[in-house]
């Protein structure tokens, strides 16, 4: 191997590489620059495109795993529930919902119905199902299937969910667990 200024041959096999180091140099420079601007731009587009922000979210919901709560839910995420008084706040508040539900349906699934966004709001229609296998509500365990809809709309900030505000069937639940007669015509 011999060093002439910049250039270096290599001799291998009687094959014949020459190698010029600034364009290697130039070349990772570019290579580098691009890697970073497509992760940068990967990051751009989970804070700009909430979507597959709530597909995580969903997967949260679903495992319980705190880990991808902490991922998608922000520190001072406000939510709006329809049986309480005050919002709950942050992933605690957001657990405390989840616990009551998984208590109560400890098989239960949210699947993503349909999705409407603008900006930095979605609004999703979900389906739940679960076999009520647990007191929910003062209602004791029925074994009943359930399957509820709900209407939530969320407000997303730097990738992550700051406020949502649901409205989940609880009149039809209730119907569905024996807790409410059926209605009549």
């Amino acid at each position: 191997m011999q060093y002439h200024g910049l250039i270096v041959s290599l001799d291998l096999s009687q094959t014949h590489f020459v190698v010029n180091f600034p364009y290697i140099c130039i070349i990772n420079i570019v290579l580098s620059t691009e890697t970073q601007t497509n992760q940068l731009l990967q990051q751009k587009t989970m804070a700009s495109d909430p979507l597959p922000r709530l597909h995580r979210f969903i997967e949260f919901i679903n495992s319980g795993n705190t880990d991808i709560g902490k991922e998608v839910i922000s520190d001072s995420a406000i939510f709006h529930v329809p049986f309480g008084p005050e919002p709950l706040k942050g992933l605690d508040g957001y657990l405390r919902v989840l616990g009551m539900m998984r208590g109560a349906f400890p098989d239960i699934n949210w699947t993503l119905q349909e999705t409407v966004c603008e900006g930095d709001k979605i609004v999703a229609r979900f389906e739940t199902r679960g076999t009520h296998q647990g007191p929910f509500m003062g209602v004791p365990a029925s074994g009943k299937d359930i399957c509820m809809t709900a209407l939530n709309i969320y407000r997303f900030d730097n990738g992550k969910i700051a406020e949502e505000r649901g409205q989940p069937d609880i009149f039809g639940l209730m119907v569905q667990i024996g807790a409410i007669p059926v209605p009549g015509p």
